[in-house]
């Protein structure tokens, strides 16, 4: 019944409008009133649904599984070096036939050409996972990303599984078929991340985008870590058993990502905006690339109705081309940076735990543990790196003083005791300032690279700006694998660690344009906001 007040008939519409229950029920607010309610923290929670956290959750954890099996090659080398050198150093040799033995899986005279060729194996792996990069990444933009995505997931798993189980089960050992192989998973691992990095550009927006792809990127560091408690485990029962164990869970990984991930909000219902709106009042990171939304498109609560989903405008759906993104502001600059910031920190993913083992004189599965520390410190430093880049709106100057500070932490790590809880605090600081300005690069600054202004509305872009961003990254890393092992070889590790300093130096160098260009901007808000006040 409605209430009338002295008026007559006032509090009856107010009832009406506001549907406010009887107040013993001790009703929840009405959705217009539950933003107020909602604490800062949980407001920026509140705007994702279920399928942004689905999204999150399989793009997140592909990446994981796809870096484990990498992982795996690295944690294994003193296996493998050992394997494929003479009887002396192979430990799995029978005693009663070294010769025979040493005969059939003579491969190299000695560990020193086998690590020579090991790091000729990761070259050629990067060097193919750089042209793939350029390549996947157009294709993601013109491709379902979900077929690009689940194809080089289990694509890969079935080449891990024959390059270092299947061999060895066959007792098969030849360098070029390795060779083969190793370009072959290059290629095929080159597709996962550009549609990765699309399709949670496709969930997120740029607001809050730098913690959310910072927490977002750890995925690289947890498959490490997963990968190097795998291979740990079982390395016991042979190399082949760690690729065996990670080739098969990739490939399930692979399976559920064909069947169960949702490329975008399209998919579902929901408005493209509904992931865009929140862009246009956040902080712009990157020269101001205010990320355009098509005022024409009404959405009624984030759902498209039949009607206006017909009257799309075609040229959101048209893929941008190679060069166009290649020139596109701030690409080629963080692309050069990127070079040589992941030469530097895939270093570390390839050669740490045998570093760790020859170095310091640690078990494989000793160094392995203690190796996952760099890892540690990379999620921890891309997620709190990306909030602070959030709250000043800026990425280059975050960057740059991290960078500044890990060329400290280089010099203190190369002097390190050969005591196990010093290298891991060291370990864990040298990760946190070098392997976070590298997930932000690969991950939340190539979103916000590939929706930009000047892309002129193409929303199709992420994969192939990504792609070429971690595509020019991974020649720089692939150039470094090389160059690490000659540079041990002929001067001892101390020079690589000199190698790794100057090679972050560079990367400050390549954005300099970019950080005094957003330090400027800052300085213009600022004085902008104090004139208001």
């Amino acid at each position: 019944m409605c209430c009338f007040d002295d008026d007559g008939f006032e509090c009856c519409c107010k009832f009406d409008i506001v549907k406010h229950p009887p107040p013993p029920l001790s009703p929840p607010p009405h959705p217009s009133e539950s933003p107020v309610m909602w604490p800062p923290g949980c407001t920026f929670l509140s705007q994702y649904t279920h399928h942004h956290l689905v999204a999150f959750l399989l793009t997140f954890f592909s990446y994981v599984l796809l870096h484990a099996s990498r992982k795996t090659f690295s944690n294994v080398k003193v296996s493998i070096s050992a394997q494929w050198t003479p009887s002396v150093q192979n430990t799995s040799s029978p005693v009663f036939a070294p010769e025979e033995t040493w005969q059939e899986n003579k491969l190299f005279a000695d560990s020193g050409e086998a690590t020579l060729f090991l790091g000729a194996l990761d070259t050629i792996f990067l060097f193919s996972y750089a042209v793939g990069l350029y390549i996947s990444g157009v294709i993601g933009d013109r491709l379902n990303l979900r077929y690009v995505l689940s194809t080089g997931l289990c694509g890969s798993a079935v080449v891990e599984f024959l390059f270092g189980t299947l061999t060895e089960w066959l007792h098969f050992y030849n360098i070029y078929f390795y060779c083969c192989l190793w370009v072959l998973n290059g290629l095929l691992q080159s597709a996962v991340w550009p549609c990765v990095v699309a399709v949670m550009g496709n969930w997120f927006g740029k607001s809050g985008r730098g913690f959310v792809f910072g927490l977002w990127s750890a995925c690289a560091s947890v498959g490490n870590i997963l990968g190097a408690f795998l291979a740990s485990s079982v390395l016991k029962y042979g190399y082949e058993y760690a690729f065996l164990v990670t080739s098969v869970v990739q490939f399930a990984g692979g399976v559920v990502v064909f069947f169960g991930l949702l490329t975008s909000p399209k998919e579902v219902g929901l408005c493209e905006s509904f992931a865009m709106e929140r862009d246009i009042d956040s902080h712009q990171p990157l020269m101001s690339d205010d990320e355009e939304v098509d005022e024409d498109v009404v959405c009624d609560g984030g759902y498209y109705s039949i009607q206006q989903q017909d009257e799309e405008p075609v040229s959101q759906t048209q893929a941008i081309g190679f060069f166009q993104a290649f020139c596109l502001p701030g690409v080629l600059p963080y692309s050069l940076a990127y070079a040589c910031l992941k030469l530097v920190n895939y270093s570390f993913f390839f050669w740490l735990p045998f570093y760790l083992s020859n170095n310091f004189g640690w078990k494989e599965a000793q160094a392995d543990r203690l190796s996952v520390w760099y890892d540690v410190g990379g999620i921890i430093g891309g997620t709190v790196q990306g909030l602070i880049s959030d709250f000043l709106g800026k990425r280059a100057p975050v960057l740059s003083v991290s960078l500044l500070l890990a060329m400290g932490s280089l010099v203190g790590y190369s002097h390190s005791p050969n005591d196990q809880v010093v290298n891991g605090v060291l370990l864990a600081a040298t990760g946190f300032l070098i392997g976070g300005p590298s997930n932000m690069i690969s991950s939340a600054i190539s979103a916000d690279l590939g929706r930009q202004e000047a892309l002129q509305g193409s929303q199709e872009a992420l994969a192939t700006v990504t792609g070429i961003v971690d595509g020019t990254g991974s020649i720089g890393a692939a150039g470094g694998q090389y160059l690490v092992s000659l540079i041990e070889s002929k001067l001892g590790w101390m020079w690589v660690f000199y190698f790794f300093i100057l090679m972050t130096g560079f990367s400050i160098v390549f954005i300099i344009p970019l950080i005094f260009s957003e330090l400027r901007s800052m300085c213009r808000d600022r004085q902008a906001r104090t004139h208001q006040l």
